[in-house]
């Protein structure tokens, strides 16, 4: 027996010394630098944007997870996530999900990040004379969010990260779904 525990001892130890199996970022990441090393230049970009395509789909799902919950009396469908890469406008990485509630009225919220786009379009919301263009400014929680005529709401989280608020339903649903989401949890990703 103590045979045996000595045997299962010795090789948990060597298994917890072994490192652990790096992640598809990681190793696309690796994979370009042995070839930028090698002088071939071709595979370290390609890589590098593998690495960077990844990265962009792991944001979404970190933005999908921050996507609020249904309300009281409404349905939500599955959240939808998207990655598109450098080559479209900078990039950008996307979630998204649906709401519907029995009167047929629905919300759609989306939280988008990840974007030269929206790093030009960021400070144009973030200055109150150029966002009250846009609509009403209102406060959603402690942020400053623009709303237009239909009620849709669109506001930015640490210059980062848009939020898009919009549907068939009445302005009070869009505004109860926009103070849903974790703004200060989501200003962290």
């Amino acid at each position: 027996m103590t045979k045996f525990l000595l045997v299962a001892g010795t090789l948990f130890l060597a298994a917890a010394a072994m490192p652990a199996h790096a992640d598809d970022i990681l190793d696309a990441i690796d994979q370009s630098r042995k070839a930028y090393q090698a002088g071939d230049m071709a595979t370290a970009k390609q890589s590098l944007d593998l690495a960077s395509q990844l990265i962009g789909q792991k944001n979404a799902e970190s933005f999908a997870a921050m996507l609020p919950e249904p309300l009281a009396g409404w349905k939500a469908e599955k959240a939808q996530t998207n990655a598109l890469g450098s080559a479209v406008f900078g990039g950008v990485s996307a979630a998204s999900r649906s709401y519907t509630n029995a009167n047929g009225d629905s919300v759609e919220v989306s939280i988008s990040g990840d974007s030269a786009l929206l790093m030009q379009f960021a400070p144009m919301l973030s200055n109150p004379a150029l966002a009250g263009a846009l609509g009403k400014l209102i406060r959603v929680g402690e942020q400053r969010a623009v709303q237009n005529q239909e009620g849709d709401i669109m506001m930015v989280i640490g210059n980062k990260v848009l939020i898009n608020v919009q549907g068939s339903a009445d302005a009070a649903s869009k505004l109860a779904y926009a103070k849903a989401i974790d703004a200060a949890k989501l200003s962290k990703l």
